[in-house]
């Protein structure tokens, strides 16, 4: 039983530090592509105010943001030539009802400020 339990304990630290040694040796997968910030707020087209909760996302791409409290939103991406940003009210019952806004930003050199305005259904 217990030259087992020894057995057990060395064979998992040989592969404990074969992987070790692996990444070591090749390391992680770098990102090499260039990111971009994108950053703004979202407002209601007809009062002004903020709009908390709406979903801003990257089209064909997983990632998304929610706006806070003050309308506010930020998040890196992959700086791409033409890059679409969707605007979109998935809690609409907290906060209004608001139509979705796609926004496509070309020419793309440095950090992006957006300053959007959401129309009520």
């Amino acid at each position: 039983m217990k030259k087992d339990w020894i057995r057990k304990a060395v064979g998992g630290l040989s592969l404990t530090s074969a992987l070790f040694i692996f990444q070591a040796c090749y390391g992680t997968p770098q990102d090499l592509a260039p990111d971009i910030l994108i950053e703004g707020q979202v407002r209601s087209l007809s009062s002004g105010l903020p709009i908390q909760g709406i979903k801003v996302s990257v089209t064909d791409n997983m990632q998304y943001q929610m706006t806070d409290n003050e309308g506010k939103f930020s998040f890196y991406t992959e700086m791409l030539t033409g890059l679409t940003i969707n605007f979109q009210d998935i809690d609409s019952l907290q906060n209004g009802h608001y139509m979705d806004k796609d926004t496509v930003l070309t020419n793309l050199s440095g950090n992006v400020y957006l300053d959007i305005a959401l129309q009520e259904k």
